[in-house]
């Protein structure tokens, strides 16, 4: 059950957020096994105002991590599937003539909601992916030169299949910038796989998460308090120059043609402070910089064509960048 916010100090209110937004992991582990580091990952672009792209190949319960997320977080949640014919309307709205007034009136997308699942984003043409880019950016939906505001908290988590790229459209480097995370969704161990299978066998209905005993154990107004506290989360100057010595390492990458841009590092400093206040620090450390690193920045760099011929990853290049940058005292 959610608890009452503490009335006193900010440090009082921000230690309760941070207890709630710990209780997720159990929470959602009711029913989703063995992902505790997407959920993780998720709650750290909750307070750091980011969004997520999820890769992982089908069947791994990418959906009902998320909606188990936003019944554990009490938010709302809505899913679009991204087709080749989803038009820009289809996701963020679109004006309507109605009849009875004579006039249009705007009917809400699906965007208009706390947590929104892009699902297979890369299915869909490019000019429905980029009805996204003012979402996600400015929180905002601007039809007829009227803007109209999301709601707060507001997070986009997208998907894709990292082995089907036939009839997909690969999103562009412009917009993979506008995801604070790119998170793996792995496959289950085998006894992780056993322990889904006995619960469908006893009657899990994936459809009805009250049933199977999720509760919100935290709130919206927990998301803000925590927000404010990772503001306050202190960074020494000597870790400020390894994150920038960081993303620029990965600029003058042989393996590498596109590296990480300023936009990169400010990601990485925002991740850095959201997991350095869940781990209960008011510092960040030069760990907390290693540890979100990959997610970070694996999807704003680019590698050669001769790399990816050789086998070569991007999370293999930020290992290197990782070992060679020095690392601050």
């Amino acid at each position: 059950m959610v608890t009452p916010l503490i009335e006193g100090s900010p440090e009082a209110g921000a230690q309760q957020a941070r207890a709630a937004l710990s209780r997720l992991r159990a929470e959602v582990a009711k029913v989703v096994v063995g992902q505790d580091a997407v959920v993780t990952g998720m709650v750290i672009a909750l307070l750091a105002r980011g969004h997520v792209l999820l890769e992982g190949v089908p069947g791994v319960a990418k959906t009902l991590l998320i909606r188990t997320l936003s019944a554990a977080l009490d938010l709302d949640f809505k899913r679009v599937q991204f087709t080749p014919d989803l038009m820009p309307g289809d996701v963020t709205g679109s004006l309507i003539f109605d009849a009875r007034s004579a006039e249009f009136q705007f009917r809400e997308g699906p965007v208009f909601t706390n947590l929104l699942l892009a699902d297979e984003i890369n299915r869909t043409p490019p000019k429905t992916q980029a009805s996204l880019l003012e979402v996600m950016e400015e929180r905002q939906v601007s039809v007829e030169g009227s803007s109209r505001p999301l709601p707060d908290p507001f997070l986009v988590a997208a998907t894709q299949n990292p082995i089907e790229y036939e009839g997909t459209y690969p999103l562009p480097e412009a917009q993979l910038d506008r995801f604070l995370l790119k998170l793996t969704v792995p496959l289950p161990t085998r006894d992780e796989e056993l322990g889904v299978l006995r619960a469908h066998h006893n009657g899990f209905d994936p459809r009805k998460l009250r049933e199977a005993g999720v509760q919100p154990v935290a709130t919206a107004a927990d998301l803000a308090l925590g927000r404010a506290a990772v503001q306050r989360v202190a960074v020494a100057d000597g870790v400020l120059a390894y994150i920038v010595d960081l993303c620029r390492a990965t600029r003058v990458s042989p393996s590498l043609e596109l590296g990480a841009s300023p936009r990169g590092a400010t990601a990485l400093l925002a991740a850095a402070k959201a997991w350095a206040w869940l781990t209960g620090r008011d510092y960040v450390t030069p760990d907390d910089v290693k540890a979100l690193a990959r997610p970070t920045l694996r999807h704003r760099v680019r590698l050669r064509s001769e790399a990816e011929l050789e086998g070569v990853t991007t999370d293999n290049v930020l290992e290197s960048v990782l070992a060679t940058v020095p690392t601050p005292r």
